[in-house]
């Protein structure tokens, strides 16, 4: 996706956008899809990375789905545009339905395995790397742990 604006102001707006976008889903009400990524490598380290806005945690690859979008499409695209990486294998680990921004909102959740270093954006992410499953960095997103249970529950392996 082109860049229209400089990464600077880019990310200086990320904030106020999020702000927004919170505000508009609350009012709306309108049910709302994403997708998360649990990425490993070979060791079977979490590749997590930390937003230019919103709450500083730790978190995982994803974003939101675009109407007629296939959540596995997305996952490959959000990825990519977040740290530069190109995903070949993917596996679909399942879905969780939650409230988000006090909308209803159906998460598709993705396995990848893959050892490529990640290259965070600058604009929406400001570091991405990876930490031994056993011994992940705090703090973490509740959201984010609730995804990396319910991936290792399936004891899935791409």
């Amino acid at each position: 996706m082109p860049h229209v604006l400089p990464a600077p102001i880019h990310r200086a707006l990320m904030p106020i956008a999020h702000r927004l976008r919170h505000r508009w889903r609350k009012w709306r009400g309108s049910p709302i899809a994403g997708v998360s990524v649990v990425i490993s490598n070979f060791n079977g380290d979490v590749l997590l990375l930390r937003h230019s806005y919103g709450p500083e945690v730790w978190a995982l690859p994803g974003g939101g789905l675009k109407r007629g979008e296939d959540p596995a499409e997305c996952a490959k695209r959000e990825v990519r545009e977040e740290l530069g990486i190109t995903i070949s294998a993917i596996e679909a680990i399942g879905t969780i339905e939650e409230e988000l921004s006090g909308s209803q909102h159906t998460a598709y959740l993705f396995a990848a395995t893959c050892d490529a270093r990640p290259k965070p954006d600058r604009r929406e992410v400001d570091i991405a790397r990876f930490f031994p499953s056993h011994s992940l960095p705090e703090p973490l997103g509740e959201v984010t742990r609730k995804r990396l249970e319910f991936w290792k529950a399936r004891g899935t392996k791409v």
